[in-house]
């Protein structure tokens, strides 16, 4: 009886890290992807696209190519696409200079 109580619990401790994990890039706009939905952004020599939600479609053309934005993300896995959450322009002319998940202000 022990034993099992002992296997259900590391199963259960071991399916709670499968959450996602918020991370924040701070990164230029390499490339937008409207056919797609995505944003190619560098991150310690690397590229890498984020996922568009579909809120943000709207806005993610008003990004400034080579613009420097802060994004954060959400990472469900290693081979999952990052999802944006939220975003606010540093350089660059746009728009939308923060887009909080739901909507986009100019300051």
């Amino acid at each position: 009886m022990r034993a099992l109580l002992v296997v259900l619990l590391s199963v259960g401790v071991l399916t709670g890290t499968a959450h996602a994990v918020e991370k924040s890039y701070y990164s230029p706009v390499i490339h937008i992807d409207v056919e797609n939905h995505r944003i190619l952004i560098s991150q310690l020599g690397g590229v890498f696209y984020i996922d568009v939600p579909e809120v943000a479609r709207p806005h993610m053309e008003k990004l400034p190519i080579s613009g420097l934005v802060d994004f954060v993300v959400e990472v469900k896995g290693e081979n999952e696409m990052p999802v944006l959450k939220s975003w606010k322009v540093k350089s660059g002319e746009s728009t939308c200079v923060y887009f909080n998940g739901k909507e986009c202000r100019d300051r």
